[in-house]
């Protein structure tokens, strides 16, 4: 049996080496596809394509973020301001400031800049492939971690929509038990209809005919034996687990569209309620689906 798996969660993982001590941060919210942001050092951009390969591997929908936050332990890798780069700003900022169409910065505002602390981390022996692979590697950790998270919520998800399924199924024998269905059923409700509008009533070749066309016009067989097909492909897909999260969606309109007609060809208030509880069931349905992978 498949493991669903959602597509909200959160993991941290923390790493060290060479010299360096860092913490990955990955979460992931819904989404219709796969969409994987990285938010990387200065320097550190060239991890951003096998990243984003990590990712894929591991999610086939949702939006990925995840960031690294890096941090030197020696001191001979210090960071250094870049002064010429701060003055340059300053200088072209200066007329702005002096007529007042913009406020004054702060320093930590100035220093969060792109490029404007040099730590050099572009250059040297930290470039070096063991620091990127030990890095991806904390990377793969914090996804599997991410990916543990989106399949306990799944786990959750799991049990709600198999308990709407039941609903679902429930409802949809309900309609089918239903004497409003029956063509026995039509016939008189027919011919009572008849009976106060026609004092001397209509003759019974006459009654079956118009019973006959009125039982086609609302025969719901067909509806209830696609609902009935439906249910069973939707606990299918629930047991294959993800990624069904596109396939359900699809069922849950096709779920809609039958509750839909079964509601328009019905003439019988207990019969239309059964139908709207039905719609009702069907939307919290699909609500939950928004979540699957």
């Amino acid at each position: 049996m498949g493991v669903l798996s959602g597509m909200t969660g959160f993991a941290r993982v923390d790493g060290q080496a060479d010299g360096w001590n860092w913490t990955w941060e990955a979460r992931s919210v819904n989404g219709k596809g796969l969409e994987a942001r990285f938010r990387l050092p200065t320097g550190f951009e060239r991890l951003e394509t096998k990243a984003r390969d990590l990712a894929k591997a591991r999610f086939s929908r949702g939006n990925v973020n995840a960031t690294l936050n890096l941090r030197r332990e020696t001191e001979a890798g210090g960071a250094r301001i870049d002064l010429a780069r701060l003055r340059g700003l300053l200088d072209q900022a200066a007329p702005l400031l002096e007529s007042g169409e913009v406020a004054r910065p702060t320093l930590d505002g100035l220093l969060a800049l792109p490029g404007m602390i040099d730590s050099d981390q572009a250059d040297g022996p930290d470039n070096s492939a063991e620091l990127d692979n030990a890095l991806l590697a904390s990377l793969g950790d914090a996804l599997d971690g991410l990916q543990a998270a989106r399949r306990d919520e799944g786990r959750a998800l799991a049990d709600i929509l198999a308990a709407h399924i039941a609903d679902i199924a429930r409802l949809t024998g309900e309609a089918a038990d239903h004497a409003a269905t029956r063509s026995d059923a039509i016939r008189d409700r027919l011919a009572t209809k008849f009976a106060e509008l026609l004092p001397e009533g209509l003759p019974e070749d006459r009654l079956a005919t118009e019973a006959a066309m009125l039982a086609v016009k609302m025969d719901v067989r067909e509806e209830l034996d696609r609902l009935h097909a439906h249910i069973d492909a939707a606990r299918e897909l629930l047991a294959q687990g993800s990624p069904v999260g596109r396939k359900l969606d699809f069922l849950s309109q096709e779920f809609n569209r039958e509750a839909n007609t079964l509601c328009s060809k019905s003439s019988d208030s207990s019969l239309t309620a059964i139908g709207l509880s039905l719609k009702n069931t069907v939307d919290q349905f699909r609500e939950q689906i928004q979540n699957v992978e």
